[in-house]
């Protein structure tokens, strides 16, 4: 076992972790997980049936990543935020198993807030920030900062998660991750130097 696992933590069979990876209390990873090198889960995360999770993720307390979810490298998953993967779950007509589950990939770099809730169906752009609290119904573009119930773009951020200010052409610069960015029709794209 090349990962660190928690004695209270449970790790059903067949599941991929990769090298670094530390599970801690009370944590729960179904079978057919896929989950990257060097990731971080705090106390009792549930990792269901099938999710996938990329290289260096952090997902802190109380987080449920559900099957229908993609993480890809470096997501950060806050305290207590929520997946969900059901539009309209109702007990007396339930709706058990993959086929009825609607998919969210969230992407490289998104930072997710505590208890904010994403709503299946809709997709986090890369290196994009979702506010503490925020409820996501409609896919964040890449480098967006939303919050808000429903979530709103009220700006952007660099890779690194730093406000990006736009000079009159449509031009910023990151200190932090010495990039460059253009935005373009509500557009926020890196610039190659």
């Amino acid at each position: 076992m090349n990962y660190f696992k928690h004695d209270s933590a449970y790790v059903d069979k067949p599941v991929e972790i990769g090298e670094g990876t530390k599970i801690w209390h009370f944590c729960h990873i179904q079978s057919g997980a896929k989950i990257g090198k060097n990731c971080v889960f705090g106390q009792n995360v549930n990792v269901g049936n099938n999710v996938s999770i990329g290289d260096y993720c952090k997902i802190q307390n109380n987080v449920s990543i559900y099957e229908g979810v993609t993480l890809e490298d470096y997501v950060f998953c806050g305290p207590s935020m929520v997946f969900t993967n059901i539009l309209d779950p109702r007990c007396k007509y339930p709706q058990v198993g993959s086929k009825f589950y609607i998919k969210t990939l969230v992407k490289e770099g998104a930072s997710l807030g505590a208890n904010c809730t994403i709503v299946c169906g809709n997709n986090v752009g890369k290196s994009a920030i979702v506010g503490a609290g925020a409820t996501v119904t409609k896919d964040v573009p890449d480098f967006a900062l939303v919050i808000g119930t429903p979530a709103r773009v009220v700006g952007w951020v660099s890779e690194a998660g730093k406000k990006l200010a736009f000079d009159k052409d449509g031009y910023a610069y990151c200190e932090k991750s010495k990039k460059r960015y253009k935005i373009e029709n509500e557009i926020v794209s890196e610039i190659n130097l």
